[in-house]
């Protein structure tokens, strides 16, 4: 039940920031916010995979791709579902990441990113809330892995 609330909190927070900042463009407001010296909000859509990788105009692609991120989060579901403690945690941060953009590519046929991170004149791709938490999660899988192992051989 945790990892339920986990990933529907993580899904609505992602679903709210968007909603936000989609409400502010329909009434006008142009989404170039300076938010700090390296933080901006800009407002793209994306219908490639995470951080507008693997960007196409074919529909055929875009499908293809849709279909195997719905393939993917069913494993992630498995996997959560035959998953113990903290390891579980992270692939319930994962999905809630995951079904956020899931929805936008299902909902609006592209998902809007919005978080502009740049020094200077170097800017890393423009993403959003939802891969965020994917990017947290996978991280937090590999830390996981790594220190389980570390320890592991440790005792040997």
């Amino acid at each position: 039940m945790k990892k339920t609330i986990i990933i529907l909190t993580l899904f609505f927070i992602d679903r709210f920031t968007k909603i936000y900042l989609l409400n502010l463009q329909s009434e006008g407001t142009n989404i170039d916010l300076y938010v700090l010296p390296f933080l901006n909000f800009y407002l793209i859509w994306n219908t490639g995979i995470g951080f507008g990788l693997a960007s196409m105009e074919s529909n055929i692609y875009y499908h293809i791709i849709t279909t195997i991120i719905v393939l993917v989060n069913i494993g992630l579901i498995y996997l959560l579902m035959k998953s113990k403690g903290f390891y579980s945690y992270l692939v319930a941060v994962i999905i809630g990441g995951s079904l956020g953009n899931l929805f936008d590519r299902i909902y609006y046929y592209a998902v809007p990113d919005f978080i502009d991170l740049h020094i200077g004149s170097y800017h890393w791709f423009i993403f959003n809330v939802a891969d965020i938490f994917i990017t947290v999660g996978i991280i937090g899988l590999i830390l996981f892995e790594y220190l389980k192992d570390e320890k592991f051989y440790k005792n040997e």
